[in-house]
């Protein structure tokens, strides 16, 4: 595969503008992604971007490139979905050449974006020796990748090689970004169109398809073809998430979600467990008492987005518990704030323990009284928590 073959994937080489950008374009609910101006574009960067499929990453960068575009040439920018490529070899050979063509055309730097490489086993055999050359100096490389087990381990493969690159993960809206996009000003003064939008949200996620209402055939398409590129029985897939939304809101093992299947063996259902929070779809609540954490205790499984929960939930054939979507949303705008989240247990049972926060959800009234300290949310509380839990800042318009 030669430079020129890639035309069609770099459209700007030709003075056309890209498919990404036109759709965004097209799109009535849009916004500047706030997680670009995180990225680092002075050379030499290595930067990695990582979260779920359909969740904007290649948009984001296409529209970096489009503002690229105002202050370089076209032939200064290559963009590569490495799922095309057969091998590092090819990666390499393309990345050689992108400098031939710059020291041809009297570019100093160069801009490469190389999109979801989790794709390409080895992607990494075909960057790193060019970096340890030092053909890359001048040049901004960018990595996308949708499994962050696989693309962190990967980031291992550059200690000391990244310059000033940044990691960055990127995911579904959070509620208050969500609020934010949508125009909502001072929500706390609007009480009703809050609550009408949390539960518009608890439908489309944060996902930018969902919000603008395209069918979420793609989405759930995207997430089975992951499990098929990295060898997962589809039928065990479909058990196990079935057993898991069965069990929830509670906490539960390994050992009693494979009891829930037609007999699968506690450990294929970690595997396929510790696979789903690869792929950002599940985030583990561990339990902790004091300062412990007992990891080898029952967990709390919840979903990183709503749409997942609802995609899964049809998917496996398991219905899908309102109280524990609204556990499921806590859990995870907690994690993202705090980076970490917990539950507790005892006399009595805390969903989500992170940072000072000790929160209860209860979808219905709450029937009993928890100790001070702990902040008891009702149905309607939790998008005004959410909202004072964290700031969105989605957007630049």
């Amino acid at each position: 595969m030669r430079l020129g073959d890639l035309s069609y994937m770099n459209p700007w080489w030709e003075g056309r503008e890209d498919y990404h950008v036109r759709r965004w374009r097209e799109q009535k609910i849009r916004w500047w992604p706030s997680w670009l101006e995180r990225l680092s574009l002075k050379p030499f960067s290595l930067n990695f971007v990582l979260g779920p499929r359909q969740v904007g990453k290649t948009t984001g960068i296409k529209l970096l490139i489009q503002d690229l575009l105002k202050d370089n040439p076209p032939e200064s920018i290559l963009y590569i979905n490495v799922e095309v490529l057969p091998s590092h070899r090819e990666l390499s050979d393309l990345l050689r050449e992108f400098q031939g063509l710059k020291e041809k055309e009297g570019i100093k730097t160069g801009y490469i974006f190389l999109d979801e490489v989790t794709s390409l086993e080895g992607w990494w055999r075909g960057v790193k020796p060019l970096i340890d050359a030092g053909l890359l100096e001048n040049d901004v490389v960018t990595v996308t990748g949708s499994s962050s087990l696989r693309v962190r381990r990967d980031i291992e493969f550059f200690p000391g090689r990244r310059g000033e690159g940044k990691t960055i993960e990127v995911m579904p809206l959070s509620f208050p970004e969500y609020v934010e996009i949508m125009g909502l000003r001072k929500p706390e003064l609007q009480r009703e169109k809050v609550l009408k939008l949390f539960n518009t949200y608890l439908t489309t996620g944060g996902f930018p398809a969902s919000i603008n209402g395209l069918p979420m055939d793609d989405l759930l398409g995207a997430y089975i073809g992951e499990f098929v590129r990295f060898g997962k029985s589809l039928e065990i897939a479909k058990e196990t998430l079935s057993a898991l939304i069965r069990s929830t809101p509670s906490a539960t093992s390994f050992r009693a979600l494979a009891s829930m299947t037609s007999g699968y063996s506690y450990k294929v259902i970690q595997d396929y467990i510790e696979f789903f929070t690869e792929l950002y779809i599940l985030g583990i609540a561990y339990l902790k008492q004091g300062n412990h954490v007992l990891y080898k205790r029952e967990k709390k499984f919840f979903f990183r987005d709503p749409l997942l929960a609802r995609l899964f939930s049809v998917w496996s054939g398991a219905e899908l518990r309102e109280d524990a979507l609204y556990e499921w949303v806590v859990q995870e705008h907690l994690y993202r704030r705090f980076g970490e989240v917990y539950y507790y247990r005892n006399s009595y049972e805390v969903d989500a323990v992170a940072g000072n926060l000790k929160v209860e959800v209860k979808a219905g009234k709450a029937h009993r009284r928890y100790p001070k300290g702990v902040r008891v949310l009702e149905k309607e509380d939790v998008p005004f928590f959410l909202l004072e839990l964290t700031h969105g800042s989605a957007s630049r318009f």
